[in-house]
Order: C-alpha cells, then sequence, then structure tokens
C-alpha cells in the first residue's frame, strides 16, 4: 500500500472517540539525541548493561552506577521532545479515550506535555530510598544535574537513593502492567519505535490484535513485529505522527 493509502486507511478509523493506545520505545527519542545505553563517545562501550542496570550491580558499586546515571541524565537534560513526542501529546486532546505507554525513561513525552503516562519501566527522574526506609516515599523526583554527591544520599536516612527505573531482573510495576494491559482494548494500537521483542511490552501489542484492535507499526526498520501487524509504516516517528496529524487535522 502507497504512502498516502496507508494515511488514508488509518484517518478513516482515527476519528474522535476512537479508542486509541500508543506504547511507544527509544526510536521516538532518537531525533531528540538521547543518548543509547552505550553513548556516542563509547565512554561506556567496555561495560555490559547488566553490570549497570541491576540490583546486583548497585549492591556491588553503587557509585559506578550512579556515574553512568548522571551522565545519562545530563546528556538527556540537553534535549528538547520532538515533533513525534508533540504529536502524541496533542492527541491526549484529540481523542477522547487515549492511552500512552512508554518504555522510555527519559522523560521526554512528559516534557512535551503527555499527561498520565503509563511508564513500563519507570523515570531517570525519579529516584527512591535503596534502603527502602520507612520514612521515605517509594519514589520521587529529582531533577537535580549534576548530582553533586555520588551515590546521592536518601534524606530521610543517610543511605544511598536508587534511580527510580526498572532495573534488570526486577519486575514491572505491577498497577502499571495491569492499566496497560486493560488499555489494549481499543480500536487502534500503535507501536512507534520499538524493537517490538522485550516482553512483556511486546506483548501488548498481540493482546490488542487478538481483541480486535487495528495495529499499526511505526518504525524506520522493519522489526519481529512488522509482518504481524495491519499497517507498517516505514517512517521514523517525528516524520509519520506529524503526516497522520496534519491528515487529520485536514479531513476534520
Amino acid at each position: 500500500m502507497s504512502w498516502n493509502g496507508s494515511l488514508d486507511r488509518l484517518v478513516r478509523v482515527l476519528t474522535p472517540d476512537a479508542r486509541v493506545t500508543v506504547i511507544t520505545g527509544a526510536g521516538v527519542s532518537a531525533a531528540s539525541g538521547v543518548p543509547t545505553f552505550r553513548g556516542p563517545d563509547g565512554l561506556w562501550n567496555r561495560v555490559r548493561v547488566e553490570d549497570l542496570a541491576s540490583p546486583e550491580a548497585f549492591a556491588r558499586d553503587p557509585r559506578l552506577v550512579w556515574q553512568w546515571y548522571d551522565w545519562r541524565r545530563r546528556a538527556i537534560a540537553a534535549c528538547e521532545p520532538n515533533d513525534g513526542h508533540r504529536v502524541l501529546a496533542s492527541w491526549a486532546r484529540r481523542f477522547s479515550r487515549f492511552t500512552l505507554i512508554t518504555q522510555n525513561v527519559d522523560g521526554l513525552h512528559e516534557r512535551a506535555g503527555s499527561p498520565d503516562i503509563l511508564r513500563l519501566h519507570g523515570s531517570i527522574w525519579d529516584v527512591g530510598c535503596w534502603k527502602g526506609c520507612l520514612a521515605a516515599p517509594h519514589r520521587w523526583r529529582d531533577e537535580t544535574v549534576p548530582l553533586p554527591v555520588l551515590p546521592p544520599p536518601c534524606p530521610y536516612c543517610g543511605g544511598p537513593l536508587r534511580p527510580g527505573v526498572v532495573w534488570f531482573g526486577e519486575v514491572l510495576d505491577a498497577e502499571v502492567f495491569e492499566h496497560s494491559l486493560d488499555a489494549t482494548d481499543c480500536d487502534v494500537f500503535f507501536t512507534i519505535g520499538t524493537s517490538a521483542i522485550v516482553f512483556p511490552a511486546a506483548g501488548l501489542m498481540e493482546h490488542a490484535r487478538r481483541q480486535g484492535a487495528m495495529t499499526v507499526e511505526i518504525n524506520p526498520e522493519s522489526t519481529s513485529a512488522t509482518g504481524r501487524v495491519d499497517l507498517a509504516l516505514s517512517q521514523a516517528a517525528e516524520v509519520a505522527l506529524p503526516a497522520i496529524e496534519h491528515r487529520l487535522t485536514r479531513e476534520r
């Protein structure tokens, strides 16, 4: 199907009262310059991700783990939301029943204005007490860049803080995942900028498809989901989403 034909097909189902659910991955933030795990300067190339993003890594060397997260926080702080983020933020207003799920921890959806995001993997801007002291909230926001002390101390007990992200070997927040699963009961389900291979998030698209949703993939490269979705748009998010939004605005 041609690009224009694909957009026409989408516009017909993206009515204002359509139930629309979107899950995003790292590809949505690529145009904003958010660094990957490895980073362009090779600073962390000699370290396995599992040695930086796991409870065992933190217990072994919390300063090393925080050096990596502090580097990532500083890099992300210099980034801005792109057109893909902004379109998704506007869809919360365009559609009366819209849900945004993200695997990203960078916070760019929030900065673009998206409300009520289901963050499967937490946020790099949240922190929590590593010891789980009773005086501290489970998670809270701390956007300090750079952090003056690594690891940063818990203000409630003085022990180390940990990043508010889901590490390897940890389970997703049960409430967040339950809400995400509920959101697969929709009319249109988008998977955008994600490889669709990391479970359980990858299973959300299949769950939506089995419930009768039209499934749409937006990704410049083919993934394991490409052959299973109803419509695959081989474009970057910052290109495809504004094109869809333009067509919706013109048709309405």
